[in-house]
């Protein structure tokens, strides 16, 4: 069996992806990593390059700046990477998402128990969004809490954006994977960086989205969603943070809960009286 892991990315030092710690998580893994690195402003492509591993391989590109269409420019970016892929199962992580490295271990044996599975076509994962510091998580039915990041390598997939895969079926049928979700955790620490290096990332990603660029703010948010972490960080972030010991991130919205987290406190409510998760899942469940 051959895992190969890949990922895109462009400006990654500029606006403080921990691309490289994402990378390192990943590698004891797989026997390849193919990175689709943009055209940057920074030295992203010679950090790639200071990696010392014979496992990655880099695809310079440069990304098509009239795609300007709900972030489709992602998928084609995604979609280079994935492409030059060679293994049975294609590992999609994004350049702020880590894995612990307790997890390695399970990842593989869930790929190799379903490596034959015609059933089953990816490995979904499960969520921790942290936000704020690397202490405090998102827990809403607004933030997808598990997402499809392995598929086989030998099925028909697109990426309509960065963030999921749609299957062709035949010739006129689309649909999201099967997939398993064994309980694997990934670490999202996109929301963990400084304002203004987020600020720097909405000036100039908003143009592949179709939008102008927002005036970004940790405080804009429902402070009844965040919850503790309790556990371990992966060990390659271990340097990452300035203080170890920071509290719960507790946000003020200037006017009040922002309007599109308060149907989501209803949401979330039924998913407590209930037992249920109402979040978005971009792939159908296979359950074993």
């Amino acid at each position: 069996m051959k895992i190969s892991a890949f990922t895109f990315i462009k400006n990654g030092v500029l606006l403080g992806y921990p691309f490289v710690q994402s990378i390192q998580s990943v590698l004891p893994l797989v026997d390849e990593f193919v990175i689709a690195v943009g055209e940057s402003e920074d030295n992203t492509l010679d950090v790639l390059r200071s990696i010392e591993s014979d496992k990655i391989r880099i695809i310079e590109t440069v990304w098509n700046d009239k795609m300007q269409a709900r972030g489709y420019v992602y998928g084609q970016q995604k979609m280079i990477a994935q492409f030059s892929c060679t293994g049975d199962w294609a590992f999609y992580v994004e350049a702020d998402e880590v894995i612990h490295e307790e997890d390695l271990p399970k990842i593989k044996q869930v790929c190799e128990q379903y490596l034959h599975d015609d059933e089953v076509e990816a490995v979904a994962f499960d969520y921790y969004h942290f936000y704020g510091n690397q202490n405090t998580y998102i827990d809403s039915s607004h933030w997808y809490r598990s997402e499809a990041r392995i598929i086989k390598n030998s099925i028909r997939t697109y990426a309509p954006d960065g963030l999921y895969w749609i299957v062709l079926d035949g010739r006129k049928k689309r649909r999201y994977p099967r997939a398993v979700r064994p309980g694997v955790k990934m670490y999202h620490y996109g929301w963990t960086r400084t304002t203004a290096q987020l600020q720097a990332k909405d000036d100039r990603v908003s143009v592949y989205w179709g939008r102008n660029a927002d005036e970004v703010s940790y405080d804009e948010i429902d402070p009844n969603i965040m919850r503790k972490f309790s556990s371990t960080h992966p060990a390659v972030m271990h340097d990452s943070f300035e203080d170890s010991n920071v509290e719960l991130f507790v946000p003020k919205p200037k006017n009040g809960i922002p309007k599109q987290y308060k149907k989501y406190r209803m949401k979330d409510k039924l998913e407590s009286i209930f037992g249920i998760d109402l979040s978005k899942k971009h792939y159908s469940l296979v359950k074993r």
